[in-house]
């Protein structure tokens, strides 16, 4: 969340930013519920003050004997309680609602994040590999998996409904050897494995971002006391929440598979086909903490390792500055990589890597020390980014890497991984 004391201070510029994420904020609610607030914070000092003084009259006046004096002192003091139960119940509704409105308000974008309406005025900073060009009739994801029996949409729907994807055979080593893949790859390149559960509770999801203004978009249990997970960010970031960090050990460098489970509301066409817009997925997630100072350097380093995995698996890709209108809700910049599909003639989000500055740090509590540079703590700066989405890495390595036979070529870096098997060809 924003520091209270930053949006009362900087409203012209917060209105901007707002206005430039297209979120409705309202101004003139927000000083009246801040007055409200701070108001019925004055009167409850004003009462409790009084009846502090006159508490302390009364046993001087019984002392004194003067008995009618201290009746009336007591009858006084009874009056300022419930003076002072109104100002609190003023403060406590005052408090609430200004605490939602900022709860509820998105990260203020960084200066060189470009204004725009949608991902269509996303701004592309570069490019990697070629799209191939194919001389033979190429096949969309689902129907290679089809074909090639290692997606089974059919039994998917029979099994949960729509929106689920089965993988047999080759298939699933496919999935689960990117998955070893990636992990090993950032554990190399100095990131720690964690092991996380997806099932979290509704502080947790509150800490990231994900509460309470998705509430509607979360997997719940019956009485709404855990929540499944939409992507490894929200347990990695909050495996601090509450902590203070020593300053020498900044950045940390977290990485973790999980299953991840959105609604994904409101997506239609091609994109309810195949392993692309699912409701159950599974992503291999990087998480950092850093120093504010070093945090947009992290952010560029984080995008690489992205991009690591891209290129060793030989996809082409393009990465881009996503817009003010595209940016996510605790994002303050955000490259999103978006990987080379034939089906679609295009190129589609395969990684989003972002620096939430001290937003995500604010609602979770996570600070650092370092007496050096400053007396008492900081917030941290935290970051995230897909290393990668691992369904839609397994559809782009289908769709790239199939042959004109109707194989698929499996990439070097992942034979090991695969048991030696270079080629996944129709099962008999």
């Amino acid at each position: 969340m924003l520091d209270i004391r930053f949006v009362r201070d900087n409203q012209d510029a917060v209105a901007t930013a707002m206005e430039h994420r297209h979120y409705s904020w309202d101004r003139d609610r927000f000083n009246e519920l801040d007055e409200a607030r701070r108001s019925a914070i004055h009167t409850e000092e004003a009462l409790q003050a009084e009846r502090n003084a006159q508490s302390k009259q009364i046993g001087s006046l019984m002392q004194a004997g003067k008995r009618d004096e201290a009746e009336a002192a007591k009858a006084h003091v009874r009056e300022i309680n419930d003076k002072l139960k109104v100002a609190s119940e003023d403060h406590e509704r005052a408090e609430q609602e200004l605490h939602h409105m900022m709860m509820c308000l998105p990260n203020m974008p960084r200066e060189d994040t470009p204004v725009g309406l949608d991902d269509t005025e996303n701004v592309e900073v570069r490019r990697w590999g070629i799209p191939r060009e194919f001389d033979f009739d190429f096949k969309a994801h689902w129907d290679l998996g089809a074909d090639l029996d290692i997606i089974d949409a059919d039994r998917a729907t029979k099994l949960s409904g729509s929106r689920f994807v089965l993988l047999g055979g080759l298939g699933a080593r496919l999935e689960r050897a990117l998955i070893n893949y990636m992990v090993d790859t950032h554990a190399d390149h100095g990131f720690k494995e964690w092991w996380c559960p997806v099932l979290v509770n509704r502080e947790t999801m509150t800490g990231t971002g994900q509460l309470p203004k998705f509430e509607d978009d979360a997997f719940k249990t019956k009485d709404e006391s855990l929540y499944l997970i939409p992507t490894a960010e929200v347990p990695l970031t909050n495996i601090h929440a509450g902590d203070v960090l020593e300053g020498d050990d900044l950045p940390l460098r977290y990485t973790g598979y999980t299953d991840c489970f959105r609604e994904e509301a409101g997506s239609a066409g091609r994109d309810t086909r195949g392993l692309i817009r699912v409701h159950q997925f599974d992503k291999v997630e990087m998480v950092k903490f850093a120093k504010p100072e070093e945090s947009y350097d992290e952010l560029e380093s984080m995008t690489e390792e992205a991009e690591f995995i891209l290129q060793s698996l030989g996809l082409p890709y393009r990465v881009v500055n996503l817009c003010t209108g595209d940016l996510g809700f605790s994002a303050a910049k955000t490259y999103d990589l978006e990987v080379w599909l034939p089906s679609y003639d295009n190129y589609k989000e395969i990684s989003s890597c972002s620096c939430c500055e001290d937003f995500q740090a604010r609602r979770a509590n996570i600070r650092y020390r370092d007496p050096s540079a400053f007396k008492g703590t900081r917030y941290v700066h935290t970051l995230n980014g897909s290393g990668l989405a691992v369904g839609r890495t397994m559809a782009a390595i289908m769709e790239n890497w199939q042959q004109k036979d109707g194989s698929i070529k499996i990439p070097n870096v992942l034979v090991p991984y695969m048991g030696g098997v270079e080629y996944i060809t129709a099962q008999k």
